[in-house]
């Protein structure tokens, strides 16, 4: 008996790990292919429950992990997917289980299954994983790598609530008992909160966060959490006269808004610092989060660094710092949350409690900054802590040591200028090698250096038999012979980066087949890597060719254009095609040190320019800010 879900013909092909051609011709060729259930004539549904019968019948259908049975049964369900896992969330909290009547009974076994081998809160998280991999551009969560450093620098609470909880990751983090995907949002000696609130203007994500919230809140360090998640707009929804202030405010709230409610919501009082300009919503959330916060609580929200300088926004940025309100800026790195190729910012703010005077100094952080040129960027642990550590001596009130391009405390006055702009790069002082002396002096030395063997390789060459030199192209022609010759007589082996693994050892020569590039030979101690498209691999029998040899001659202009082909607008080198001299080995190793030597002075010409960019940009910079004298 089928159990009314259904699936479509792009789902089956899933099933089935084929493409949706191939089911096409199933329902042509296999008159017992199960008939239509319902959709419509171009995009049918069928039975899932009798698709899958036939796929095993017919040797198509692997047994599919347990997981992967439950998604497919919510995916498939009439309701649609969100819903039925709404449903399945609420079975496994044991708030509204499944009844043998209901068209998901059948997947009330393998959920209950689910919850008996991983626990109902790890269950309903991996049926939500498969939820927003399955839609990946209708959500934006928040990482949980940042939601952690954001619940790290709000500090325990003793309740938290995100205006915009999505399916609550700040929540989660801000809770964080142990085991839970958010992972050291809270220290293991602190206490959770003992309240969770959330507003949430999408119903069915505000519904799956307080399902996530009552799973994992339940296993608690200290007992259960109140869980509060209300489907509404926090900034359209006037708050309730007796709804509670907070200790903490985490948020992530929607970017670049236009419609947030600019004109219906003029005379708000929760506009405290100024009315926000209908082109940011970002300052509206800001002060939403202030004004649902008791007297010295604790907001941080993760914003586009535009919200920083706008010039829209100057009033209210002002009057934030004036009140003592905002207490720092932390840039991030590219990469924290979508858009990831924005370095978005994090504001701390505190609520003013009256006792204390407003904080005159301001923390600006950019964790991205203060990076020599080519120094490998950190990890993102390292990253969290060095923010975590300049915020909590700045909380202190005590002094944060300056960094050159990365922290710094200012004095509110200074930043209270025409703009008000908060960007942190703006203010922190160049750092980096550039603009540091004793670095500059190590880049000339290099430079120097590296001169000195240009000329070294230059005078070995100028110092080479003339006979030597007017050998070769400009003489007697010599005889060749193809790669794709030498292939077939053994002397070399031909290899592209194909299904099967390719890995370079010393002494191959790989030449780039499309676009820019040169052949080279792989060094010693430089083998192991695994080719790469659009390269090409050639192993030479070191008996029979030596590998500078090769790599020299094919790198030949008249060699690669006698070789080349065009497509489309690209053209493409076909490497049986490329030719070599027919030489002893003895004269192909004179060739093949040449060869070497001019590579070596290629590399060095190559690395004197960038030295020489380094070198002049520093003098420039370090003429500029003081740090290198005139004279």
């Amino acid at each position: 008996m089928s159990d009314g879900t259904e699936v479509t013909a792009a789902a089956i092909a899933r099933l089935a790990g084929v493409g949706r051609a191939a089911v096409s011709n199933w329902r042509r060729r296999h008159a017992d292919f199960p008939r239509p259930v319902g959709g419509t004539e171009t995009s049918p549904t069928f039975s899932l429950a009798e698709v899958e019968s036939w796929l095993r019948e017919q040797g198509k259908l692997a047994e599919a992990p347990l997981r992967e049975r439950v998604r497919r049964r919510l995916e498939g369900a009439s309701e649609g997917y969100g819903p039925a896992l709404v449903r399945a969330g609420e079975h496994l909290a044991g708030l509204n289980e499944l009844s043998a009547a209901d068209p998901l009974a059948a997947a009330r076994r393998e959920l209950d299954r689910m919850a008996e081998e991983a626990g109902p809160a790890a269950a309903f998280e991996q049926l939500l994983a498969d939820y927003f991999d399955a839609n990946p551009r209708q959500y934006t969560l928040t990482p949980a790598p940042t939601a952690a450093l954001m619940a790290r620098l709000a500090g325990p609470g003793e309740s938290v609530l995100d205006p915009a909880c999505g399916s609550a990751e700040l929540l989660l983090a801000a809770f964080a008992p142990t085991g839970t995907p958010a992972g050291a949002g809270a220290s293991a000696d602190s206490t959770p909160p003992s309240a969770l609130h959330g507003q949430e203007a999408d119903p069915l994500l505000a519904r799956l966060a307080a399902l996530r919230l009552t799973l994992r809140a339940g296993v608690g360090r200290t007992g259960p959490a109140a869980v509060d998640v209300r489907a509404e707009d926090a900034l359209r929804t006037e708050p309730a006269a007796d709804a509670p202030l907070v200790t903490t405010v985490l948020c992530h709230p929607p970017f670049n808004e236009r419609n947030w409610g600019h004109d219906e919501l003029a005379y708000d009082p929760r506009w405290a610092y100024g009315l926000p300009a209908r082109t940011e919503s970002e300052l509206a959330w800001v002060q939403h989060a202030v004004a649902r916060l008791r007297p010295g609580g604790t907001a941080v929200l993760l914003l586009p660094p535009a919200v920083a300088a706008r010039r829209t926004g100057r009033r209210v940025r002002a009057a934030l710092l004036r009140k003592g309100a905002l207490r720092a800026v932390l840039a991030l790195p590219p990469g924290a949350a979508a858009p990831h190729s924005l370095p978005l910012h994090l504001w701390v703010l505190r609520k003013p409690d009256g006792a204390s005077g407003a904080a005159s100094r301001l923390l600006l952080m950019d964790a991205a900054g203060g990076r020599a040129e080519g120094e490998e960027p950190p990890s993102w642990q390292q990253t969290a802590e060095t923010v975590l550590a300049a915020w909590r001596v700045h909380d202190a009130g005590e002094a944060v040591p300056e960094q050159p391009g990365r922290c710094a405390t200012l004095p509110v006055i200074d930043l209270l200028d025409d703009e008000v702009d908060l960007s942190p790069a703006r203010h922190l002082l160049p750092g980096g090698a550039g603009a540091d002396a004793a670095a500059l002096a190590d880049v000339r030395a290099e430079l120097e250096r590296t001169l000195r063997r240009t000329l070294e390789l230059t005078a070995a060459d100028a110092a080479a038999p003339q006979a030597e030199q007017s050998s070769g192209a400009g003489g007697t022609a010599l005889p060749e012979a193809t790669v794709g010759e030498l292939a077939r007589s053994g002397a070399l082996e031909v290899h592209t980066a194909t299904s099967e693994p390719v890995t370079t050892a010393p002494g191959d020569v790989v030449i780039p087949v499309q676009g820019r590039g040169a052949a080279y030979v792989v060094a010693e101690g430089e083998g192991g890597a695994r080719l790469g498209k659009p390269l090409c691999l050639l192993r030479p029998d070191p008996a029979a060719l030596d590998a500078w040899f090769v790599a020299g001659f094919l790198r030949s202009t008249a060699n690669t254009r006698q070789a080349s082909s065009y497509a489309s607008s690209a053209s493409r080198i076909d490497v049986r095609r490329l030719r070599l001299p027919r030489l002893p080995l003895e004269r192909q190793r004179a060739y093949g040190e040449r060869f070497r030597r001019l590579t070596e002075f290629e590399t060095a010409l190559r690395r004197v320019g960038e030295l020489g960019e380094e070198f002049v940009q520093g003098m420039f910079d370090g003429l500029a800010d003081g740090t290198v004298p005139p004279l």
